[in-house]
This record gives C-alpha cells, structure tokens and sequence, in this order.
C-alpha cells in the first residue's frame, strides 16, 4: 500500500495511540505501569506465538 512516500493509516495510528498512551501515562503514572506490564505481556505472547 505504501509507495515509500508517506505514513500508511496504520502507522499514523500506531502513532496516534502512542502519543495519547505517553500522555495519559504522565498524568497517571499507575495507570502508566499497567499498560507497560499489559504491552509486555502482549508482545511477549506475540513473539512466543510466532
């Protein structure tokens, strides 16, 4: 889809939520601390399930 020239739609999401996630972390630090322990977990299952 993505000719070299621009963000797909999914980076600039990937990004999008990145962003709100940094920023809800800053404001929340323990809830900060459980999305890294939940994405943690989840990418750990991604790559022992590949």
């Amino acid at each position: 889809m993505n000719n070299g020239n621009g963000l797909d739609l999914r980076t600039a999401l990937l990004l999008l939520v990145g962003g709100v996630t940094t920023y809800i972390a800053l404001l929340h630090p323990a809830v900060g601390v459980a999305l890294l322990v939940g994405v943690g977990i989840v990418s750990l299952l991604h790559l022992l399930l590949k």
